[in-house]
């Protein structure tokens, strides 16, 4: 279902790479009123929009706004309307022939263009917006508030009460890709733990990757005080609410109160969150840490159907993902990607060039990077994930197995998934688990494996371009 009705037919290629002077010519069929607006509109919008992020706003003959859109590219995305796919595809062609005017306001990022979107959304509640405003199944941003430690979720059924909700949000993709840039900075919690604050029983609890790679403050292990945290949880609702400048401010007054109070680490860990704020403007780019998904995924219940088959005490948040992609023994390469609470963790992803194989040895390729990945893992002290999945089938499982050996480290749960009968190897067990093609667990797993392989690919070919063309 696409999130957005008016959109949705128009996103990707057509409508960022849609030159601004191929717009204008209004579709034969368009009453006369309707015609002038179209070239009139059409010319606004290539002599006055930007080409930076931002929002776009119809208006109708009483200019009275009917539809509110986001951009990347505000030139490109709000000339895409004024083509003749627009006035023929069925769920903008209404708007096409209702709209009078256009206007737009800039944004600092696509990410604030994301916020200030649902918020006029919700303010204005425009004609052409009705699905978004009354379709539940739209997601929404949930901060707890009952909660000693507030947790920040993506949720399509929001909860009445003891949360504050912001959206909702047209596309769950572009939401997850701003949750991922916004962590970056206040370093929110996103997991499910009920975390009471005195609790020493969390003192010996093992933070997840995102506390190892400085995305979460480990309230689970107790490496930060509640009011320290809850004042993280306030900077980001300052920032949701569209008060970029104040919040920095603040922020630039908490950092000298710090340094002159010789806090240093805290007024260092100050000075670092301001300058990943006015990054975003410049970084936060929705696309750059999600991967579409090619089909239906329910992250929840294939997790919990791989605790359920694999006999797993608690369930997985973790799992990487290897493969390894060659040709003709040329160039040989492996991936790795790391999906979390059954997402892509674009972050996490890495690459290698296999340095100890020569010609093509996929086992060996596999125990190679097995080896490289745990090692450095073990010497710098990260969390290992949950689950590690192999493309292949019991002999690339045997020689990963083999680099865990090697390095006497205990492994993890560790899988390979072969690709014909879609067999999942389990390390340990003598016989392969069989599951249902339409099981969530083995279409969470074949989601890590298809990723794995699309990004090894990817790299393969970027050394292939490199050595062809001498870049």
């Amino acid at each position: 279902m696409a999130d957005n009705p008016a959109d949705e037919p128009l996103d990707g290629g057509a409508i960022e790479s849609t030159p601004a002077g191929d717009t204008g010519a209004p579709p034969p069929d368009l009453p006369k009123s309707q015609a002038e607006f179209f070239a009139r509109a059409a010319e606004k919008v290539r002599s006055k929009f930007p080409t930076t992020p931002g929002v776009y706003l119809f208006q109708d003959k009483q200019g009275r706004v009917i539809y509110i859109g986001k951009a990347k590219n505000l030139k490109a995305r709000a000339g895409s309307y004024f083509l003749q796919a627009a006035a023929d595809e069925r769920r903008t062609a209404q708007l096409v022939r209702e709209a009078y005017d256009i206007d737009f306001l800039e944004a600092e990022s696509e990410v604030d263009a994301l916020l200030m979107e649902s918020r006029l959304v919700k303010d204005i509640q425009p004609k052409f917006n009705q699905e978004l405003r009354d379709d539940k199944t739209f997601p929404y941003l949930q901060i707890t508030t009952h909660e000693d430690f507030p947790r920040v979720e993506i949720t399509r059924e929001p909860k009445s009460s003891g949360v504050k909700l912001y959206g909702p949000f047209t596309n769950v993709s572009s939401l997850r890709g701003a949750l991922q840039v916004l962590q970056r900075v206040f370093k929110f919690r996103t997991c499910s733990l009920d975390i009471d604050d005195g609790d020493e029983r969390w003192r010996w609890f093992r933070p997840c990757l995102l506390a190892s790679i400085d995305q979460c403050t480990a309230p689970c292990n107790l490496r930060i005080s509640k009011e320290e945290y809850r004042k993280d949880i306030k900077r980001l609702r300052m920032f949701l609410d569209g008060n970029r400048k104040s919040l920095v401010k603040e922020m630039q007054k908490e950092m000298q109160q710090a340094s002159a109070d010789l806090k240093f680490e805290k007024a260092a860990r100050l000075r670092d969150e301001i300058q990943l704020l006015e990054r975003i403007k410049e970084r936060g780019d929705l696309e750059q840490h999600e991967q579409p998904e090619v089909f239906y995924i329910d992250p929840k219940k294939g997790l919990a159907g791989l605790k359920k088959v694999l006999g797993l005490s608690e369930m997985p948040r973790t799992i990487e993902g290897v493969d390894i992609a060659h040709l003709g023994g040329n160039e040989t390469v492996a991936s790795l990607v790391q999906f979390i609470d059954g997402l892509p963790f674009k972050p996490g992803y890495r690459r290698f060039r296999i340095r100890e194989v020569q010609g093509i040895d996929d086992y060996a390729s596999i125990r190679e990077v097995v080896a490289r990945r745990f090692r450095g893992l073990q010497e710098t002290e990260q969390v290992f994930p949950d689950i590690l999945l192999i493309d292949g089938g019991k002999g690339q499982l045997g020689r990963g197995m083999e680099a865990f050996r090697s390095l006497g480290i205990e492994p993890p749960t560790v899988l390979s998934l072969a690709k014909k009968e879609e067999l999942i190897y389990v390390a340990g067990r003598d016989e392969p688990l069989r599951l249902s093609r339409h099981a969530y667990a083995l279409r969470l797993l074949q989601y890590v494996r298809d990723e794995s392989h699309r990004f090894a690919q990817h790299y393969h070919h970027l050394l292939r371009r490199k050595r062809t063309l001498g870049e």
